[in-house]
Formats: structure tokens, C-alpha cells, sequence
């Protein structure tokens, strides 16, 4: 028999592994299309009748359409939370796989982070031709920049997953506490009110949130003419990135067998 070299192994392991994620990611209920779907739609439908009733209907925000403006802050923000937030069951959910020696902990976790990407990678294809559909701005005035930018919040939130999937399978109240932070980081993140109406005195301590500057520069990239904050920088989120990625995988490696036993 014909031996396999280890990436050939490797890549068996995270084909199979995403075989039976998206499984039952998308089987397993049959309404979890339909809530991949619901969520930014009743999101959208909210902010749209709060702002109706605040700020009346104007149409235009910095240069930017206020619908296409927040679907794309949305969108870009839950593809953070969902490779974050789904890292943390990822060990567990495929702890029976781990008698196998080829599969290891971090396997889990780099498969269900790139399911995510591509579901909701899917997800904003639908919504930009739907806004193609219905005459809305949201096709990117620099599509390679927003590729890039979109890439760039997956490896993002792949980065602080992999370090919380390690943290929460030591000590599970972690995961709880970064759950909840889901919901502050939405509104401290400029995702659905922009950061330049904020008071000029919190600019820099919002400015030090990384997902601030990926969700900005994504927009920027949709919209040509959109005026943001000049301190807005895509690299300082890849400054966040990569060591959030060398530490969770430096984690992963020392305590690979304690995630194996927990």
C-alpha cells in the first residue's frame, strides 16, 4: 500500500471533517437555512424603522446609502462573531473524532471556522444580488479590495477563535463571558451607529477596537466616496490577527491532550 505523506493526510482529516460539518450544520435543523437568512433581514427591518422614526427617511449617510451601508457592516461583523463564537463548541462537538490520531484539536477548529466563512460568504452573495435585484448600491466599487477586506475579517475572527477554543476548553466560563460580548462588541464595533457621529472625545478608545477598522474599510471598499474616520487602518487589525493566531496555535499545541481529555 502506497504510503500518504502528511499533508495528504491532513488534507483527508479536514475533507471529512467539513463533510460532516456542513452536515449538520445545515441539515440537522430544517430551519437552519432559513435562519441564516432571518437574522440580518429582521436585524436590517429593525434599524430601518428606528431610524425612519429618529432620523426621518433620508436615504444617505456619509456618502453612503444607509441600506447597503448597513448590510455590509452586518454582514462583515457576524462573519467575525460566527468564526469566534462557533470556535468555542468546535472541540467538544468533534471530541469523538479524537481517538483517531491523525485528527487533532486545532482540525476542529480551522474546519468549522472556514464552514462559517463560506456560508456566510454565500449568504452576502445572495443579499448583493437580491440589492442588484431591487436597485440598491451594493456592489463593491473595489471588488478586490473588498475581497480582500472580507478575508481579512475571517482570518480575524479565526484568530480569536482558535485562541477562545483553547481557553474555553480549559476553563468552559470563558466561552460563556465571550458570548455575551457578541452583543456589546455589535454596537461598540461602528456596525450600527457610524463612528464618526459619535463625540470626538471616544474616537480613540472605539478606534482600539480592531473590528472597527476591518468593518470600515470594508465599507470603503463598497462605497468609494464613504467618509470615515482618517485613523481608520486595515493593518492594525492584522497586527491583532496574527498574534491572536500565534498564540491560540502556540495554546493548541502545549495543551493539545488536555483538550483531548477534557
Amino acid at each position: 500500500m502506497k504510503t500518504r505523506s502528511s499533508w495528504q493526510v491532513t488534507c483527508a482529516v479536514w475533507h471529512a471533517m467539513f463533510m460532516r460539518e456542513i452536515v449538520a450544520r445545515t441539515m440537522k435543523d430544517r430551519m437552519a437555512w432559513f435562519w441564516m437568512l432571518a437574522e440580518p433581514i429582521a436585524m436590517i427591518s429593525l434599524m430601518l424603522l428606528i431610524r425612519t422614526i429618529v432620523l426621518g427617511r433620508s436615504n444617505m449617510l456619509y456618502n453612503a446609502e444607509f441600506v447597503p451601508w448597513l448590510i455590509v457592516g452586518l454582514l462583515g461583523f457576524f462573519l467575525f462573531r460566527e468564526n469566534m463564537t462557533r470556535s468555542i463548541g468546535a472541540v467538544d462537538a468533534n471530541k469523538t473524532l479524537f481517538s483517531y490520531r491523525q485528527v487533532k484539536p486545532v482540525d476542529a477548529v480551522l474546519v468549522r471556522c472556514f464552514l462559517e466563512s463560506t456560508l456566510k460568504s454565500f449568504i452576502f452573495l445572495l443579499f448583493i444580488a437580491a440589492g442588484v435585484l431591487l436597485d440598491l448600491k451594493l456592489l463593491p466599487d473595489l471588488p478586490l479590495e473588498a475581497m480582500f477586506v472580507w478575508l481579512s475579517l475571517w482570518m480575524f475572527g479565526l484568530g480569536i477563535g482558535l485562541l477562545l477554543s483553547v481557553a474555553s476548553g480549559l476553563v468552559p466560563e470563558i466561552g460563556t463571558v465571550a458570548r455575551i460580548m457578541a452583543i456589546p462588541l455589535l454596537l461598540l464595533s461602528g456596525v450600527i451607529i457610524p463612528i464618526t457621529m459619535l463625540p470626538t472625545f471616544l474616537h480613540p478608545y472605539i478606534l482600539m477596537n480592531p473590528i472597527v477598522h476591518g468593518v470600515e474599510t470594508l465599507r470603503m471598499s463598497f462605497f468609494e466616496r464613504y467618509v470615515t474616520l482618517p485613523e481608520i487602518d486595515l493593518m492594525y487589525m492584522w497586527y491583532w490577527t496574527l498574534t491572536m493566531m500565534a498564540l491560540g496555535l502556540m495554546l493548541h499545541i502545549r495543551f493539545e491532550m488536555r483538550l483531548k481529555e477534557a
